[in-house]
């Protein structure tokens, strides 16, 4: 190591009293330099195994990250479009209580009925919102049927198009009166009564007559869709669908066609017989 350090410091001397050791320097540096890359590369390859290694750490946590927030947002995309659905149907519920020009409640349906010959629903209004059986029952777009049976917190309501059930109409057109029984099929009535040379026909809309006094005169019931007269029977064979979407309602209006009006809130069981009028 003597000779070495020696060495170098008589050749440090040579190279700064002369500068013709410049082209061995170089001619050198072609060897050495290869050899200096060669050291380091060990080094080189393994900070960049861990760059990659921790750069794939971060990469996967952040995947896994957003790919959580991802699912969280599709999820609450989902109950959006569900709550910009139910705000669309009870827009229009409101709009078509005022035109009703009655005094209505909306319910919230909670069960379902569906048994061949029983078309039953369950909504969340009863007796102490002043609920009362057979209120006539509406939606959107027509009559759904009437309360069957009130009870304190919930109300049965039988649909239009249960076998049980018969609603007085009248053909808007002309007038012509009948009545709607239920055919045990969600969209489809049957009118029963009439001969086979009645002035009603396909695409003629059915409204409530008001006959029987369950049903306040002018409602929205069906629409004829088949009309065939039976030669060798008393009566032709009529049916309808009804205008309301009986399969697909969350939110039912029930309507009061009484002066008393019906309380806005719930009452206490003690004042559920002498309810507080409120408009």
């Amino acid at each position: 190591m003597l000779v070495a350090v020696v060495a170098s410091i008589a050749l440090l001397v040579t190279e700064h009293q002369n500068s013709q050791l410049g082209g061995v320097r170089t001619t050198l540096s072609i060897f050495v330099d290869p050899l200096k890359y060669l050291v380091s590369l060990p080094n080189t390859v393994l900070d960049h195994l861990s760059d990659s290694v921790v750069t794939y750490q971060a990469l996967k946590t952040e995947n896994d990250r957003l790919r959580e927030e991802q699912l969280v947002h599709q999820t609450r995309m989902l109950k959006f479009a569900a709550l910009e659905k139910e705000n669309i149907r009870l827009r229009a519920l409101l709009e078509n209580s005022f035109k009703l020009g009655e005094q209505v409640l909306v319910a919230e349906l909670l069960s379902v009925n569906m048994a061949p010959y029983e078309h039953i629903v369950v909504v969340n209004k009863g007796t102490r919102f002043g609920v009362h059986p057979q209120q006539p029952v509406l939606d959107a777009n027509g009559v759904v049927g009437q309360v069957f049976r009130a009870l304190p917190f919930t109300s049965e309501i039988m649909l239009i198009t249960d076998p049980n059930h018969a609603i007085p109409v009248q053909v808007n057109r002309n007038g012509l009166l009948t009545i709607a029984v239920g055919s045990g099929q969600l969209n489809r009535l049957i009118l029963p009564f009439l001969p086979s040379n009645a002035d009603i026909r396909p695409g003629d809309l059915l409204i409530t007559s008001g006959l029987g006094g369950t049903f306040p005169q002018g409602y929205p019931v069906a629409v004829v869709d088949e009309f065939t007269a039976q030669p060798n029977k008393a009566f032709a064979t009529i049916t309808a669908t009804p205008k309301a979407s009986l399969d697909r309602n969350r939110e039912l209006m029930i309507v009061w066609s009484k002066s008393v009006p019906v309380p806005l809130i719930a009452k206490p069981e003690s004042e559920e017989g002498t309810p507080d009028a409120v408009k």
